[in-house]
C-alpha cells in the first residue's frame, strides 16, 4: 500500500522550527505518511536576524519578492514532483500570493489543503481593516486548520469553521536545552550573579527578556520598576535583550544603579539570570517566550490590552502569572508590589508556572500535529 504524502510550505525556514519538522517526519512515518517540506529564503532585511535553519531533506526554492508600500509580498514556487501530495499545509498570511493557487482552484483531484496560523493578525491596529477582512474571507476555504493555541480555535468557532476540523497545536519550541542550562546553574554561580547586581539573598529580582521595541511597552517597565524600587529598595531589575528601543534602557540605567542591562544573552548566560529571577516583568507583547518563564518557574506579569501573540493563552491570571487589567503604570506596579510581599502567592505562581511548562513542549506539539494530519487525511473534503 502506497504511503500518503503531506507537504508543509514555509516561505522561509526558521532555526527554531527545524526540530519540529525533524520530529514530525519521524512521527508520521509510524502512520505510513511521508512528510515533505518546501521553504524559500528570507528577505535581505530578514537575513540580518541570522535565524535561518537548515534541513537536508527539505526542498529549497527561490521566492520571488515584490515590495509594495513598504511591505514584501511573495510568490513561492512549488516543486513539480510534489504535485501528487495528498495534503498541503500552508501558513495563513495574506502576502503569500502562491497560497491563492490552492485556495481559489480547488478540484476533486487536487490535494487537500490546510491552514497553519493564528486566525487573525494579533498585532493589527486595524481590526476591521481591509487586510483583516481579506484574511477572514479565506478562513473557511480550507479542509483543516492547525491552530496555534485555543485562542485561534475560538476565532475559528466564531467564523463557523467546524470544530472537529481544528487541531490545536499549542505552539512550542524545544526547551530541553534551556532546561539543561537552568539545571547546570550552581548555587555558587547564582551567588555570583546576585553579587554582580548588588542583590542580597533577600532581594527580589525582576527580569525582562526579549527584543527591545515599542510593543514591549518599555516605558511602563521602567516607570513601574521605579515604583517597585521605591516600595522595596532591595528590588533589582535585570533586562536581557536588544533592539531599536535600546536607548530607553540605556538612559534609564544611567540614573538607576539597581537596573542591569545585559544585552543579548543565550544559553547558560541567559539561564543564569532566569535561575535567580523571582518574576518576569513583561508589560507589553507576550509571545512564545512565556515558555522560558514557565521552564524557570518565574511567573510572568503582563497587561491585558497589549498586542499579544496567541501564546498569551498559556498565561492564566493568578495561576501561573498575572494579567493586569489595562495599561496603567500605577496599577501594574501596585499588583507586583503586592505579589512580592505575599510569599505564599508568589510560591504558588512559581510552582504552577513550572508545572505548566510540561504541557507546552515540542514533543506534545509534534503529537498534536501528527494526530491532526492523520485525521485530515481520513476525513472527507470540506465545503463551506
Amino acid at each position: 500500500m502506497k504511503n500518503k504524502s503531506v507537504c508543509i510550505l514555509q516561505y522561509r525556514l526558521l532555526h527554531y522550527r527545524t526540530g519540529l519538522f525533524e520530529k514530525l517526519q519521524s512521527e508520521l512515518k509510524k502512520s505510513h505518511i511521508d512528510l515533505f517540506l518546501v521553504h524559500g529564503q528570507p528577505t535581505k532585511n530578514e537575513l540580518a536576524k541570522k535565524d535561518t535553519g537548515n534541513i537536508k531533506w527539505a526542498s529549497a526554492v527561490i521566492n520571488k519578492y515584490i515590495s509594495i508600500g513598504g511591505r514584501d509580498i511573495l510568490w513561492q514556487p512549488f516543486p513539480a514532483h510534489l504535485n501528487s501530495a495528498d495534503l498541503v499545509i500552508m501558513m495563513q498570511e495574506n502576502r503569500l500570493l502562491s497560497n491563492y493557487r490552492w485556495l481559489l482552484f480547488r478540484g476533486k483531484n487536487s490535494p487537500k489543503i490546510a491552514y497553519w496560523g493564528h486566525g487573525k493578525n494579533f498585532q493589527s491596529r486595524q481590526k476591521s481593516g481591509l487586510r483583516e477582512r481579506w484574511k477572514h474571507f479565506f478562513i473557511n476555504k480550507v479542509d483543516w486548520w492547525f491552530a496555534y493555541t485555543d485562542l485561534t480555535k475560538d476565532i475559528l468557532k466564531e467564523s463557523e469553521f467546524p470544530e472537529q476540523r481544528v487541531t490545536v497545536l499549542n505552539n512550542a519550541i524545544d526547551n530541553i536545552g534551556f532546561e539543561a542550562d537552568l539545571n547546570s546553574i550552581s548555587h555558587d554561580r547564582q551567588a555570583k550573579l546576585r553579587k554582580e547586581i548588588n542583590a542580597t539573598s533577600q532581594s527580589k529580582i525582576g527580569l525582562f527578556c526579549g527584543s527591545l521595541y515599542p510593543d514591549k511597552r518599555l516605558d511602563i517597565l521602567i516607570d513601574s520598576a521605579d515604583l517597585i524600587y521605591k516600595a522595596n529598595p532591595d528590588f533589582r531589575l535585570v533586562i536581557i535583550g536588544d533592539g531599536p528601543s535600546r536607548h530607553e534602557i540605556v538612559e534609564a540605567q544611567k540614573t538607576r544603579s539597581w537596573i542591569t542591562w545585559t544585552g543579548v544573552r543565550k544559553g547558560v548566560e541567559k539561564a543564569g539570570w532566569f535561575k535567580i529571577a523571582d518574576i518576569v516583568l513583561n508589560p507589553g507583547l507576550v509571545g512564545l517566550h512565556v515558555l522560558d518563564s514557565f521552564c524557570a518557574g518565574a511567573p510572568m506579569i503582563t497587561t491585558s490590552d497589549a498586542l499579544h501573540s496567541p501564546e498569551i493563552a498559556y498565561l492564566k491570571h493568578e495561576h501561573n502569572g498575572l494579567i493586569i487589567e489595562g495599561s496603567d503604570t500605577n496599577q501594574y506596579a501596585s499588583e507586583i508590589i503586592s505579589l512580592l510581599s505575599n510569599d505564599a502567592m508568589l510560591t504558588k505562581l512559581q510552582q504552577n508556572a513550572l508545572a505548566d511548562g510540561s504541557q507546552y513542549t515540542l514533543d506534545n506539539m509534534v503529537s498534536h500535529f501528527a494526530d491532526g494530519i492523520v485525521k485530515c487525511l481520513n476525513a472527507e473534503r470540506y465545503v463551506a
